[in-house]
């Protein structure tokens, strides 16, 4: 009897250790602060006028995360895809100006903003980003479960094979 609940106890903490490393890890929406240490600021040379389209190419942006303009004397305005191009808040989304901005990103696509100094944005003052509807963990995409699809032939039998050593050393105690 003791070996059988000396058995129960240990396939009850299998079974619990296998469903709960299976789980996918949480992740969290992020703040990334717009130009790294540059900040939302007038690019100040022809060799900058692609600094946010270089620093918005090295970050994946998804809904719930954030991007933080920090600036001084200057505006930020989100935009639509013509007043990027052409550098006109005219017919503005939102406008900011209070040096420290933090706008929330919350559907996928395309997102515009621009500086409503026009010689600014026509300088490389103006952003875009893509953002992506969904978050996979940091080490790519989550493994399939041990019972589903054409993994759990390759599962199965392990599991089966862990069973029954388990209650062939528990009857031999």
């Amino acid at each position: 009897m003791a070996s059988f609940m000396c058995f129960f106890c240990f396939a009850s903490l299998f079974t619990l250790v296998l469903i709960t490393s299976s789980a996918p890890a949480a992740v969290t929406a992020e703040e990334f602060k717009v130009g790294g240490d540059d900040g939302w600021r007038q690019p100040g040379s022809a060799n900058e006028t692609e600094m946010y389209a270089r620093w918005a190419a090295t970050v994946r942006f998804h809904v719930g995360d954030s991007l933080r303009f920090e600036y001084n004397n200057d505006t930020v305005v989100v935009v639509d895809k013509w007043g990027y191009y052409h550098c006109n808040s005219s017919h503005a989304i939102s406008v900011f100006n209070d040096g420290n901005t933090v706008i929330n990103l919350e559907r996928p696509g395309l997102v515009y903003f621009v500086s409503a100094d026009p010689d600014h944005c026509k300088k490389g003052q103006r952003l875009m980003v893509e953002v992506i509807s969904t978050r996979s963990p940091p080490d790519s995409s989550p493994a399939p479960s041990p019972f589903s699809g054409a993994g759990s032939f390759l599962v199965a039998p392990q599991l089966v094979f862990c069973y029954v050593l388990l209650i062939a050393a528990s009857f031999n105690m």
